[in-house]
């Protein structure tokens, strides 16, 4: 425990003793000055903050501090109706700053209790209960514009992180004062009770107890209760005022020194009307110009110093636009091109007809749409997607839209916003009307319907999606078809050094030696090509170091890596109590395959004659096609020496067709072969 720790300790426990033990005048003399010194350090820091988060321990803090002075109170309290005494500084605060006239202090004290309860603290509490309520009501907005700042590329994970705590912290810190700022309230009635008691009881022991007359005992505790009252109300005063000023803080970015002199005295030139109105004043009524004079010639002054400081910031906002002016021509210089070279990983295109899909303020979602597709993918894929920059072009038909990758388009659509899309469940309704089309992602004929048709379709099995599902799928599909050219050198080495947190010798025993992160990214893109999740990295660098050292060809590593997630691959493949339907290949069509391997220094090729290169794809495409027509996903199975021949023999033909070897499914798992590829 540090010794400010153990500070707060010792000042809650001594204000517990105040309550309940006598403290001998001298040491609350001492606490009331204390009393006074914190009042007036809140008032200060409060003041000199530029944002209420600066001084957000206030709402606490105000706590102890009134319940401090209330500890205060009660051992005063307890020094005056026992002792008659209440120390050194509520006597002179009696006698000496009310001149010793009891009526004078009370009229005193109830115009600073008046003050405190009925301006300050009435106005603070308001001002901290609409604060709480708008920053609650304000904070889904504020999380949406972060999320879009974020989804356009404006800041990075960590910025919007720091943002969204900011913003949880105030909502906590109005809530909170909206609640503290009821100890100011209620510590403005306890002190007019507590002088009322003071006086009343006073009186009644002075003369019961001490044998004081009654103007004796009036005189001596009146003094007492009054000098009490104003070294309380006092720093009272003080934190309620710190207390406004720290609620009122919202629309400003400097402190509050700064803030008066740059705002107050924005217009020189309003000095001078000040200074001639007050000069009026003093010439035309009794007043006189002895009084006026001097303090219209002071505004008149400050007036004339303030328009000069203003004519050289001028001067000097005029050379700083020249040389911004010099800096756009700079920008004109070929050197300056080279910053349009930057090429987006991924680009989302739209014509100005679609402008509301992404306008959060016209009910647009798509921007919390592609947060969801990058988590989604995150932990379908293992893949870190890169920020989709979204922007509309004027160069596109108004509902067009299409999406790039690196630069490249690689799709298109068309969208009707006031329409749904439908598609159909295999058998067509007639009474379904529609646009005809083609569903964007997988290609399937649907129909544009209008909202009043919607109903109907879907009591017909239609599919029914609205346009902004139907981006959201398409672009999905986009990203997880190019995933493996999403993942480059630096993204890689990022996966690694996330992996190296967990698992530092693993990671050492694979780069950069026997492999370079170069190597290990061409094995995950080609995991990724064929849609193999590369989040369980462990296993992935766990096999890359088992048979790292036994070859450098990627090829030959992805298919040992391939195997030892065969447990991955058998759950995403296989239901659980179904058998696995697939289609195998003959021992010929291996065989063929096997026997034309070309193995070159690169790499092994496949190098098949293209009549049976054309004719093995042939047959594979009828198995495929009759499989698929029975609804069910079609696999192809074969041995683990010509799989990735396969795939590279298919994959131009039948892209979305997976190929998998008998070393990559589990044995607890029952395959079905249901068709078989042979050529005579």
């Amino acid at each position: 425990m540090t010794a400010r720790d153990l500070g707060v300790l010792v000042g809650v426990i001594l204000i517990i003793a105040m309550l309940i033990i006598p403290f001998p005048p001298w040491l609350l003399s001492i606490l009331i000055i204390v009393n006074i010194s914190l009042a007036l350090i809140v008032i200060l820091v409060s003041m000199n903050m530029q944002e209420a988060l600066q001084f957000s321990i206030f709402p606490s803090l105000l706590l102890l501090l009134t319940l401090f002075r209330l500890g205060l109170n009660v051992s005063t309290t307890r020094s005056i109706l026992a002792k008659g005494e209440a120390g050194q500084v509520i006597e002179t605060f009696g006698s000496f700053v009310i001149g010793g006239n009891p009526l004078v202090g009370l009229v005193v004290f109830l115009i600073l209790v008046i003050i405190q309860f009925l301006v300050i603290t009435k106005g603070s509490e308001r001002v901290s209960e609409v604060a709480a309520r708008f920053t609650l009501d304000a904070m889904p907005g504020k999380q949406m514009s972060i999320d879009a700042d974020l989804n356009a590329g404006m800041i990075s994970e960590v910025e919007a992180r720091e943002r969204r705590t900011k913003i949880e912290r105030e909502a906590d810190f109005y809530g909170a004062m909206d609640g503290a700022s009821k100890f100011v309230k209620g510590d403005a009635i306890a002190g007019i009770i507590i002088v009322i008691i003071n006086i009343v009881f006073g009186m009644i022991i002075g003369m019961v107890q001490m044998d004081l007359s009654l103007a004796e005992a009036s005189s001596r505790f009146t003094l007492l209760t009054v000098g009490d009252g104003l070294v309380s109300q006092i720093p009272a005063l003080l934190i309620s005022t710190a207390t406004g000023i720290v609620v009122t803080r919202a629309a400003s970015d400097g402190n509050l020194g700064d803030d008066i002199a740059t705002q107050l005295f924005a217009y020189p030139k309003l000095l001078y009307v000040a200074g001639a109105t007050i000069a009026g004043l003093g010439l035309f009524t009794p007043i006189g110009p002895k009084l006026t004079l001097p303090i219209a010639a002071g505004l008149a002054a400050g007036g004339y110093f303030l328009g000069r400081n203003e004519a050289k910031s001028k001067e000097l906002q005029e050379f700083e636009t020249d040389s911004s002016d010099d800096e756009q021509e700079d920008m004109k210089s070929p050197e300056s091109v080279v910053n349009l070279l930057t090429v987006d990983p991924i680009e989302f295109e739209f014509g100005y007809g679609l402008i509301p899909l992404a306008d959060a303020n016209q009910g647009g979602d798509l921007l919390d749409r592609i947060v969801m597709i990058r988590r989604q993918l995150a932990l379908e894929l293992g893949l870190v997607v890169p920020v989709v920059r979204i922007r509309d072009n004027i160069q596109l038909q108004p509902n067009e839209y299409r999406m790039k990758i690196k630069g490249n388009e690689l799709a298109r659509g068309e969208l009707l916003l006031d329409h749904y899309m439908a598609m159909s469940p295999g058998i067509e309704d007639e009474s379904i009307e529609g646009i005809e089309t083609v569903e964007p992602a997988f290609g399937l004929p649907a129909i544009w319907i209008s909202e009043e048709m919607k109903e109907t379709a879907e009591l017909s099995g239609y599919t029914v999606v609205d346009p902004p599902s139907v981006v959201s799928t398409h672009l999905t599909e986009i990203i997880k078809n190019n995933a493996h050219e999403l993942l480059g050198r630096q993204e890689t080495q990022q996966l690694i050094d996330h992996l190296k947190e967990s698992y530092p010798i693993l990671v050492d025993e694979v780069t950069p030696s026997p492999l370079s992160v170069g190597e290990v990214q061409k094995v995950l893109a080609n995991l990724l090509r064929e849609r193999v999740s590369i989040r369980n990295l462990p296993v992935i660098f766990e096999a890359l170091a088992d048979y790292g050292k036994l070859s450098d060809d990627t090829s030959l590593l992805t298919e040992y890596v391939r195997q030892a997630l065969a447990r991955q691959l058998t759950r995403h493949f296989a239901i659980e109590g179904e058998s696995l339907k697939v289609v195998t290949l003959s021992g010929n069509v291996e065989k063929i395959i096997a026997e034309n391997v070309q193995q070159t220094e690169h790499g092994n090729f496949l190098s098949l004659d293209p009549n049976d290169s054309q004719l093995i794809i042939q047959q594979i495409s009828i198995e495929i096609e009759r499989l698929s027509m029975q609804e069910q996903t079609p696999i192809l199975l074969c041995s683990p020496a010509v799989r990735m021949y396969v795939k590279q023999l298919i994959d131009p033909y039948l892209p979305a067709v997976p190929v998998l070897s008998y070393n990559e499914l589990e044995t607890t798992v029952e395959v079905q072969s249901v068709g078989v590829v042979d050529v005579a």
